[in-house]
């Protein structure tokens, strides 16, 4: 995870106070959430089908791309406000 937030490292510099908050407030939508909380059941169980396994893992991969510019968004939000 920490090559990962490197790689994001510049991306995150990019962020201004607009697209920092955007991003803080990003959630997947009910139906999509419900979805994968079903992948991650069926997973623990060891019953997805190959197609709901690559679903998953992409889902969770992506996740982790925007939890980490989440936390670089917090970081952008949380300079601003020590600013005022």
């Amino acid at each position: 995870m920490k090559t990962l937030d490197r790689l994001l490292d510049p991306v995150g510099k990019t962020f201004g106070v607009k697209t920092a908050e955007a991003l803080v407030k990003l959630r997947a939508d009910p139906e999509l959430q419900a979805k994968m909380e079903y992948f991650a059941r069926r997973s623990t169980e060891g019953a997805l089908t190959q197609e709901e396994r690559s679903e998953y893992e992409a889902f969770v991969s992506a996740n982790n791309v925007i939890a980490i510019l989440q936390a670089k968004a917090r970081a952008i939000l949380a300079r601003q406000r020590r600013k005022k």
